[in-house]
């Protein structure tokens, strides 16, 4: 019998650390996101545009920028511009960081003007996401979301922004 009352206490105790720790790594997440969009804003006031992704990156996503691939195996798997420049020493990834497309991820996107019906006047655009988080599912209360008139990244992820050009 008290045998048995030890086994559920302990259960109920691990699953809690658990969600415990799902919400630490979701609250990381969110401050990883923020770094990113703060090293993306310095970028921007030196070079007056976004990182581009183009050639780099992974075909298999679409040309997104996963956090999860090194594409060149130089040790950068993430938006390398921001590191290079010194924006960021590390760029951050998933604390998990599992899957490439999907799965526990950041991803980036620099759009060109006017792509997915936007205002071409306010010139090309990123969309920065986090895939998925693991203390909810689907779309993250805090989520700025970002959407265009021919497409809405909202529902593609957990959470979004993105940010315009000019």
């Amino acid at each position: 019998m008290v045998i048995s009352i030890i086994a559920i206490l302990s259960t109920i105790v691990l699953i809690n650390i658990n969600k415990a720790r799902a919400k630490a790594r979701d609250a990381r997440r969110l401050s990883d996101i923020k770094a990113i969009l703060l090293a993306l804003e310095l970028y921007y006031d030196k070079y007056e545009r976004y990182p581009s992704n183009y050639g780099e990156y992974e075909a298999a996503c679409g040309n997104w920028d996963t956090s999860t691939v090194d594409n060149d195996g130089d040790g950068k798997p993430f938006l390398e511009p921001l590191q290079d420049e010194g924006f960021l020493s590390v760029v951050p990834t998933d604390p998990v960081g599992t899957g490439t497309c999907a799965g526990l991820t950041y991803r980036y996107f620099r759009y060109s003007a006017g792509s997915n019906g936007c205002d071409p006047a306010r010139g090309a655009y990123f969309v920065l996401g986090v895939n998925l988080m693991e203390g909810c599912c689907g779309y993250y209360s805090t989520s700025p979301g970002f959407s265009c008139p021919g497409r809405d990244w909202t529902p593609q992820f957990a959470w979004v922004t993105g940010e315009f050009e000019k």
